[in-house]
């Protein structure tokens, strides 16, 4: 008599499955440093993207790190300054000659700087004449010799190449001012728009400005005196560049995420086989993980090298021009190393993240389907959609919140924004799934494409996440823009245009008399006569005058929340209005205003013409301006939330002109009270002189405007040339291309991947009979359905955060200025012309038969 069984009885003897220790997880990890040296070129994309992604945190982070003046600007090595002053205080400089013995006496070396502030002749700038030992125990930092020596004797001085470029003097040459010989060039690296000329200790008579240097350790600055501060007490922001930076880098490398897990896929796909041999033979779930996760951890870390080296290169090529644009000097590896740290993590990190989503999918493949190179069924993602909405309406809560706290609520803009980009990638394949929907009664060619980005959305959704993320922030930035330009009360841009020239009247708004009195008829020939020398000097063919009304006249906003009118109104002459090609006869004489401001006609604006504060400066009437103060005759806060606005002194509805042949700069005649509204206010007779206006028939260089600043300082005069302000359509415009380089390269590195894993479709069409006119179709309808898809999503979630700041801001206008002033050129190009870009392309490219298309590849 026998007994079988039909299974094997289990034995103490019988090992335990492992997952093979440490021998198994190293020779995993051979395998994926060798698939990486193999396959390097197929993650040549992400390789791309990882390596200028840390190579632009590198660089960014430096200069935005580095353009703020540093922390110690203005203490050099000590740890607290005592400030004493004239200018509205007259009692400061008596309690220095007190106080400062005392800050020796408690607290030991002192170092005393003084400086006496002069006007730069022929120029509006200023220079400061500043007595300072320069190897004072903590102003070393504070002072750099370019050339020569520094100044030992009464008779001495040292200028700054700006100072000595504008008085034209040389080391050797005598300062006629003052007769003291010129013996050094020296400049502040903390500050080199610092323009000084230093004398020893002792020489300055007449200071209007004391610094006193000290060390207090463990005294609170309030404690000494109010006057007394620390590098400390200035930068306690915590909205600062590293965290500026640091916040758009982990948005970087979310994009990169997203874009990665596509290529990573296609990766895994092609080891199929291999995989399937590996499980064959004993692997566990953990090992083929481990393999793909470490492969992803790879391309991270070489990416992140690599663009850490050229970001490195980058930064010490840029340094010399980033010390002139922020105007102080730069060691040469002064770096924000945590956040750069932080970002090469944040890059390894997410190319682990991206390649663990493929890896875990390439576990659930049977072995039998994984040996025959048979891909696992597309994975469907379900019950996204309201999560991501609840996201979006998050998104919304923290905009407002940003909006209602004012400068304050910037904090709340990084949740916010994460709120958006978790919304959009919930959401994404929702609409994929739409999409497929909609186009059902398509062409068979459409039909397929649309189909197969909803069957493998969970691949291009993650494009499609990318895409939208990108033309988020695009939008954003173009919408703020425009309704930033968009306000007429506080005008913002350029201030002049490049072949306009400002001639300012020492008497006038501009000019540089610190008492400002009337001109004589022969201070104003005087002036004229400069005026013409300038022109000449700057090749200029035309020559206004520009009037100011009488002191009272200005313009308000009647609400007395947001932004109140900011601006300078002249006086509409017709030989102003002649030399802007204005026939002064065709201005109706019940006009009160001429502007080309687009919208202070309908903006409700009010015309001030009594209480003024007598400065002249045509300016607000209205809170914090000083120019009106409430009461009969002025205006000002009134009651509620409104700028008074009485019978005597102000008109609630001028009748203002829009005419767009004025001017736009900033300081440019761009709103002018014409002479009939002054004779009917008996306000004609109070016009003043404040400057001319040249015109050139080409832009003015910067030879040309020092020859005008030497010309001035001879007749008294200052002159003013274009900024460096871009304009509204400058900043639109490069948002616009961000937007649409981004997503046409994240289509670029995405359509091929999804398009691969249909590939034994495509096949199949193509025995079928199918030209290559329906595989252009396939690849034109991918790229214009994510583009269109991206650009859609983008938009609605932009408008989304900015509607609820918009609504809750009280500087801003509320939600009509995003909905009067919609960029609907740029909006057409990201939402319409863009995808139609995209599918042309993909037309164009896919027209070539590819690799393998008749066999099946053996990977």
């Amino acid at each position: 008599m026998s007994v079988g069984v039909l299974e094997r009885p289990v034995t103490g003897s019988t090992p335990e499955p492992t997952t093979g220790g440490v021998p198994a997880r190293r020779a995993m990890l051979r395998w994926a440093w060798r698939l990486f040296k193999r396959e390097w070129r197929q993650q040549l994309l992400i390789l791309l993207l990882v390596i200028v992604a840390v190579g632009a945190v590198v660089v960014g982070a430096a200069v935005a790190t580095n353009t703020p003046p540093p922390a110690n600007s203005g203490y050099g090595t000590a740890d607290d300054l005592a400030t004493y002053t004239s200018v509205g205080r007259q009692s400061d400089l008596h309690l220095a000659a007190t106080q400062i013995p005392s800050l020796r006496h408690r607290y030991g070396a002192v170092q005393v700087i003084e400086n006496e502030t002069f006007n730069i002749p022929g120029s509006s700038q200023t220079y400061q004449l500043r007595s300072q030992d320069p190897h004072g125990p903590y102003g070393r930092p504070m002072l750099q010799l370019l050339s020569g020596h520094y100044p030992t004797g009464p008779n001495q001085t040292a200028l700054t190449p700006g100072l000595a470029s504008a008085l034209n003097l040389r080391v050797g040459d005598t300062w006629s001012k003052n007769g003291k010989t010129v013996v050094g060039i020296v400049q502040n690296p903390q500050s080199l728009l610092d323009e000084f000329a230093l004398v020893p200790p002792g020489q300055v008579t007449h200071p209007t400005a004391i610094n006193v240097l000290f060390d207090a350790p463990g005294v609170d600055a309030g404690r000494i005196g109010n006057n007394v501060s620390t590098p400390g007490s200035l930068t306690n922001n915590p909205i600062n560049p590293d965290t500026i930076v640091l916040a758009l880098a982990t948005v970087g490398m979310l994009l990169i995420a997203l874009v990665s897990v596509g290529g990573f896929t296609v990766l895994a796909q092609r080891r199929l086989r291999a995989i399937g041999m590996l499980e064959s033979m004993g692997a566990t779930d953990r090992n083929v993980r481990l393999v793909l996760e470490a492969n992803g951890v790879l391309v991270g870390a070489v990416g992140a090298v690599v663009g850490f080296g050229l970001g490195l290169v980058a930064w010490l090529a840029y340094r010399p021009h980033n010390e002139q644009s922020a105007h102080h000097l730069i060691p040469m590896f002064a770096l924000p190393w945590t956040v750069i740290v932080v970002a090469m993590v944040l890059s390894v990190v997410a190319t682990f993240f991206a390649a663990g989503h493929p890896a875990r999918a390439m576990t659930r493949v049977p072995v039998v389907s994984a040996l025959a190179g048979r891909p696992a069924p597309p994975r469907q993602i379900h019950r996204s959609f309201v999560p991501g909405v609840i996201a979006l309406v998050i998104g919304f809560v923290f905009f407002s919140l940003s909006g209602t706290a004012g400068s304050s609520g910037a904090i709340w803009l990084i949740p916010g924004f994460v709120a958006l980009i978790a919304g959009i990638i919930l959401v994404s394949p929702f609409f994929l799934a739409l999409l497929a929907r909609v186009g059902r009664k398509a062409p068979i060619a459409v039909r397929l494409a649309l189909r197969d980005l909803s069957r493998y959305r969970a691949r291009s959704g993650s494009a499609l996440s990318a895409i939208s993320v990108g033309v988020l922030i695009a939008v954003v930035i173009c919408v703020v823009a425009v309704a930033r330009y968009s306000n007429v009360y506080d005008y913002v841009g350029p201030n002049l245009a490049p072949n306009e020239l400002a001639v300012w009247s020492p008497n006038g708004q501009n000019g540089n008399s610190p008492n400002p009195s009337a001109s004589t008829p022969q201070d104003i020939a005087s002036q004229q006569a400069g005026v013409h020398a300038i022109a000449t000097a700057v090749g200029a063919t035309r020559i206004v005058e520009l009037e100011n009304p009488a002191s009272s006249v200005g313009l308000q906003n009647p609400s007395a929340s947001g932004r109140q009118f900011d601006g300078q109104i002249y006086v509409a002459t017709p030989a102003l209005l002649r030399t802007y090609g204005i026939n002064p006869s065709s201005i109706p004489s019940d006009v009160d205003v001429l502007s080309s401001r687009p919208g202070l006609s309908g903006s409700g604006v009010q015309l001030t013409f009594g209480g003024g504060s007598g400065k002249g400066s045509g300016q607000l009437v209205g809170p914090g301006a000083g120019g009106g103060g409430p009461g009969p005759g002025g205006g000002g806060p009134g009651p509620g939330n409104t700028n008074t606005c009485s019978s005597e002194g102000c008109i609630a509805h001028p009748v203002v002109l829009e005419e767009s042949k004025l001017p736009t700069g900033t300081d440019a005649p761009n709103t002018l009270i014409t002479e009939s509204a002054l004779r009917r206010l008996h306000l004609a007779s109070q016009n003043s002189l404040d400057g001319w206006i040249l015109q050139a028939h080409s832009s003015i260089t910067s030879t040309q405007i020092l020859n005008a600043q030497a010309v001035a300082a001879t007749n008294n005069l200052s002159v003013e040339s274009k900024n460096d302000a871009p304009t509204s359509s400058e900043i639109v415009n490069g948002a616009t291309v961000f937007a649409i380089a981004l997503a046409l390269g994240i289509l670029a590195m995405s359509i091929g991947l999804i398009r691969s894993e249909t590939a034994s479709e495509l096949r199949t069409l193509t025995a079928t009979g199918a030209s290559s006119r329906t595989r252009r179709s396939l690849t034109a309808v991918t790229a214009g359905g994510l583009a269109f898809l991206g650009a859609l999503l983008g938009t609605v979630a932009a408008y989304v955060g900015l509607a609820g700041f918009f609504r809750s801001s009280a500087l801003e206008g509320g939600l009509s200025d995003i909905i009067d002033h919609i960029p609907w050129d740029n909006l057409f190009l990201i939402v319409i012309a863009m995808p139609f870009v995209a599918a042309i392309v993909g037309w164009v490219l896919a027209g070539r038969n590819p690799a393998g298309l008749s066999t099946r590849p053996m990977e």
